[in-house]
């Protein structure tokens, strides 16, 4: 990792994910624009030359079918959900160097022009594939706009490759009575040219740029998977009627969301290259020296680990650095959930409580790991008041008042308790450690052990008694100068998480908080009046922002008091009474997961290898929502051994395992049945 003291200026580009133009921002995206932001605006506090550029992503077919039901176009669309993503990210404290679209003329320039130079490297394939397609909306269908009975539990509704009632996955075509979830209409099988990345030639390099530390080593053992299962070549092309840039020389075919996406952070810098005067090759010239970091998400860690840089080394770009890949967000130990309130959307949080609030939660949680971030609200409360509140601000509330009242507000001259000092500033190293590795939750802990440190030696030498004594005036100013002075370390520490309350601490200081350099005391220094910075969060504020976040779970036909016997009634409405005879035939055996992975282009299987005592067997399982694919390997579970090998659009599922589910069909409720933990894989389960 390239140094970062002043010293070593570095020029550094820096993007997150594109927010989806369909939707709000809610609390689980922030969590990624929130880390983002705190590790630019570190980077820029150490004196370094650093962009941070984003976009909404603005194409696809879904994005068309929203403006079709609003009665607008696409464009109005767009242009009003990007103007709502702006405001949210802004009232955040997210501060982009430049915030674009990729429906931008840049977007379609560099996705041409990138298209154009795999095409003449040999690596667009093309080929005649067949395709669900709605004849009255003359729209080939995605499978999550085919609807239809579930081939197993005969439950009504579903989509066309993954029941939510009972689990199953499926093809389209197995659907009963399948439907174009737009239209309403029957689907037929019809064929269309598409166009291919040639991913699979790639497989050598991918292989050496995952384990040269461009991802941590837990994304390359996962990326492995599907280098070591081989990779399939990647459809980057979508047909008419579609929201995006038509393919050049290719009428009535338009370029997939997913290629001209992650070309929208090429766009959105050169956007502001051209408007600042910014040399865009010094950033993306396949031998630039500069550095390129790209935040995401762990769900999409195959098209910024895989595809992305397999086109840019094929088209003479640069590759990134590095992918800094973070975990989901829960709330209170659970995934968000409308019903429960804690679906909150960032308009809702703001109407309720201070930004910094949940910049600051943040931080304190973050690491450098995939592991998911959980927003507990009563640990939210807590440690807000108690470390911003009652820790940092209570520094500079207790002992302002005695500089500005005892002498005119000017601090002392020197500092009298030098060993506190020298440790408030060694620290600061250790402290720019954690930033750059992004272990923000470390840097928080060693910034309040600072806090606690400074409110001892207030608290041990009480100024507020000393004031009262005869002749102790020095003394007292003294204490509050080194209080001041260790409240302004903290601040300077604190001002990439909180950059309002540093504005706020700016002002009061008389000072910018630089800490470009080595932080020397401020002495003789005049100080300002102390104002409040920040209020206690009040707990009936959180309470009305998730009441306002909720959304009542609709009522069911047979709804009752009696959730025992709702769920008795329907488990018996699903299932056809059959006889011992046929039971017994079921082969149920104990089952190891020894490995387990996301399904490329479904959004609810995982793919299970299972060992089932000397022999493996491979399983998709409608799952994904309940858990986490490095949360199950190695956990025990239960299969039906015996049945019969179906042939998924995926690959060959050969069993089932076994799960609970709570039959409200939200997938919030599911649960693999899981033996004790004496039992072997290869056991009959009787």
């Amino acid at each position: 990792m390239p140094s970062d003291q002043p010293s070593d200026r570095r020029e550094i580009l820096v993007t997150s994910a594109l927010p989806y133009a369909n939707g709000a921002i809610h609390l689980g995206h922030l969590v990624e624009y929130i880390q983002t932001d705190i590790w630019v605006r570190y980077q820029k506090a150490r004196g370094h030359e650093c962009y941070y550029v984003c976009a909404d992503d603005a194409h696809g077919t879904a994005i068309m079918l929203k403006a079709e039901e609003l009665g607008i176009s696409p464009e109005q669309l767009i242009e009003t959900v990007k103007a709502e993503h702006e405001k949210d990210f802004g009232d955040f404290l997210i501060e982009f160097d430049n915030y674009h679209s990729t429906h931008a003329e840049e977007n379609r320039i560099l996705a041409e022009d990138i298209y154009g130079k795999l095409s003449a490297n040999g690596h667009i394939a093309t080929r005649e594939i067949t395709q669900a397609y709605d004849p009255e909306k003359n729209l080939f269908l995605a499978d999550r706009y085919i609807k239809g009975i579930c081939p197993r539990c005969k439950t009504e509704d579903q989509y066309g490759d993954n029941c939510e009632a009972c689990g199953a996955t499926y093809a389209p075509t197995d659907l009963t009575d399948a439907k174009s979830a737009i239209s309403g209409a029957t689907p037929i099988a019809k064929e269309s040219t598409h166009y291919f990345f040639t991913l699979p030639e790639f497989t050598d390099f991918l292989k050496d740029w995952t384990r040269a530390g461009h991802v941590s080593d837990e994304i390359a053992n996962k990326l492995s998977e599907w280098l070591d299962g081989g990779l399939k070549e990647w459809d980057v092309s979508r047909d008419a009627p579609y929201f995006g840039f038509e393919i050049p020389d290719a009428p009535g075919k338009y370029f997939y969301v997913w290629l001209d996406a992650p070309i929208g952070y090429m766009a959105s810098f050169k956007n502001l290259c051209d408007r600042e005067n910014i040399d865009f090759d010094r950033f993306w010239a396949k031998d630039a020296s500069t550095e390129l970091y790209h935040f995401i998400g762990k769900d999409i860690v195959n098209f910024h680990a895989l595809f992305w840089p397999a086109i840019l080394h094929s088209t003479g770009f640069r590759t990134p650095n590095k992918v800094c890949v973070h975990g989901f967000l829960t709330v209170n130990g659970k995934k968000m959930s409308k019903s429960r309130g804690t679906f909150i959307n960032a308009r809702t949080y703001l109407d309720h409580l201070n930004p910094e609030y949940l910049r600051y939660y943040y931080a304190a949680k973050l690491s450098s790991s995939i592991e998911d971030l959980d927003l507990n609200l009563d640990d939210f409360v807590q440690r807000v008041n108690s470390d911003m509140v009652g820790k940092v601000v209570n520094i500079a509330s207790r002992c302002a008042r005695f500089v500005t009242n005892g002498n005119d507000g000017v601090l002392a001259a020197s500092i009298t308790n030098t060993e506190l000092w020298q440790r408030a500033v060694t620290a600061g190293e250790t402290i720019a450690a954690h930033y750059e590795a992004r272990d923000f939750g470390k840097a928080v802990r060693e910034i309040m052990a600072l806090a606690d440190a400074a409110n001892e030696y207030v608290a041990a030498q009480e100024p507020w008694k000393m004031a009262k004594e005869e002749g102790r005036e020095a003394d007292v100013q003294d204490t509050c100068s080194l209080a001041i002075n260790l409240f302004r370390v903290l601040m300077i520490y604190l001002k990439p998480v909180l950059p309002d309350m540093a504005r706020q601490a700016q002002v009061f200081l008389n000072d910018d908080l630089s800490w470009a350099g080595t932080i020397e005391p401020l002495s003789n220094h005049k100080i300002e009046v102390f104002k409040p910075m920040v209020k206690r969060v009040e707990k009936d504020k959180v309470e009305a922002m998730v009441e306002a976040s909720r959304e009542a779970a609709p009522a069911s036909p047979d709804s009752t008091d009696d959730s025992a016997k709702k769920g008795s009634e329907t488990v018996e409405a699903l299932a056809d009474e059959i006889s011992f005879d046929d039971f017994i035939k079921v082969d149920l055996r104990v089952a190891r997961i020894v490995a387990a992975s996301h399904v490329e282009g479904a959004g609810k299987l995982l793919q299970l290898t299972l060992d089932i005592g000397g022999e493996t067997r491979q399983v998709f399982s409608g799952i994904k929502s309940a858990y986490k694919p490095e949360d199950l390997e190695g956990r025990l579970t239960v299969m039906v051994a015996n049945l019969a090998p179906r042939k998924m659009r995926f690959g060959i599922s050969e069993g089932m395992v076994l799960a609970a589910a709570d039959g409200t069909g939200n997938n919030e409720g599911i649960y693999l049945l899981e033996p004790d933990s004496g039992a072997q894989p290869g056991q009959r389960v009787t």
